[in-house]
């Protein structure tokens, strides 16, 4: 009894052939917990539609992953002097964001990030005259730009970049790649058009692997059923039971990830009131569940437990049999499953 992840492959492979198609010279990204499947499946599937290069997150990700992709791997963390040195073959290529960075990376790949919108990290147009004497102890591989997933002031993607692009030509920096991610294909293609000296390559990591949310789904297993009276008393707590109903034991926990989630930025009044209301619930211990039964997400009767989690059906709702596999929906870059199923 577990918590599969099903994996319509054949969908899914679909789905990286129209993102391919959409964003030519693509760098995919496997970073984290590979995007719930694994840095040695995605590297497998990159390697089956010949992608050259792969991005990863860290150093120790691409300690990893170098046995299992024989391309380049883009360290997408910046270098900072003083960091652990991890060994790592010379086909890997390190992210820069400081002067300081490059200098320190003397002999080495780089790519140079510049700082974007993002405000995260990146080289400044301040430090533009100091890249010239910096990159000449570096083989360089191109700039990159992290741009925002939302830009609600209305300001344009392709004009930032261009603006970037503007910038480094005037300071006479090499411009034959940039790297570039959440650009869409349509505003890929603009950039292209109006710098074709240039190759422009998208590193795509959640609407690659992720894109089609139909090719993949969660379930978990139903391991016991037990019948509860309102006002009988259970659990690792002894909760009084708020109705007659069912107490369904089922595969997932707080190891698998069911429970976690992270925080979300809420824009509008109707996702603020929910926000309020969820959180109001919570305060009387009625968490909702990932599990679904007969059409409905159903509530967990007590907090998730390592490897299972206990819901609360109500009488009024068929119950579930053991065996029976419940749906999940829960995010890929926080589940661990137990086994993967391919259909």
């Amino acid at each position: 009894m577990a918590l599969t992840l099903y994996v319509d492959t054949a969908r899914w492979r679909d789905h990286h052939h129209q993102v391919r198609e959409q964003f030519p010279g693509i760098v995919p990204v496997c970073k984290g917990n590979g995007y719930g499947f694994g840095h040695e499946r995605l590297a497998e599937e990159a390697i089956r539609f010949g992608a050259d290069i792969l991005a990863v997150g860290t150093t120790y990700e691409a300690a990893r992953i170098k046995d299992w992709f024989s391309g380049d791997l883009l360290v997408l963390t910046p270098f900072r002097r003083g960091e652990e040195p991890v060994p790592l073959p010379d086909r890997v290529i390190r992210s820069v964001s400081s002067v300081d960075g490059v200098h320190g990376l003397v002999g080495a790949r780089v790519v140079i990030e510049v700082m974007s919108s993002m405000k995260r990290h990146g080289v400044s147009e301040e430090d533009l005259p100091k890249l010239h004497a910096a990159i000449e102890d570096v083989r360089l591989e191109g700039f990159a730009i992290h741009l925002p997933l939302d830009r609600t002031d209305g300001t344009d993607a392709v004009e930032e970049v261009i603006a970037w692009m503007d910038r480094l030509r005037a300071h006479r920096l090499p411009l034959h790649t940039m790297f570039v991610s959440h650009l869409k294909s349509s505003e890929l293609a603009r950039l292209q058009q109006q710098f074709p000296q240039t190759r422009f390559r998208a590193r795509i990591g959640t609407r690659l692997w992720l894109g089609d949310e139909e090719a993949t789904e969660y379930r978990g297993a139903v391991l016991d059923v037990t019948q509860v009276s309102k006002g009988d008393r259970f659990g690792y707590r002894q909760q009084k039971a708020a109705g007659d109903g069912y107490l369904v034991v089922v595969a997932g926990g707080t190891s698998h990830g069911v429970g976690l989630e992270s925080p979300k930025a809420l824009h509008g009044v109707m996702p603020r009131a929910k926000g309020v209301a969820r959180a109001g619930l919570a305060t009387v211990n009625r968490n909702l569940s990932p599990f679904v039964w007969a059409g409905k997400q159903r509530w967990f009767a007590e907090p998730p437990h390592m490897q299972v989690s206990i819901l609360f059906v109500p009488a009024d709702a068929p119950a579930p049999q053991v065996g029976d596999e419940l749906v999940a929906h829960l995010r890929h870059t926080t589940t661990q499953y137990d086994r993967v199923v391919e259909r």
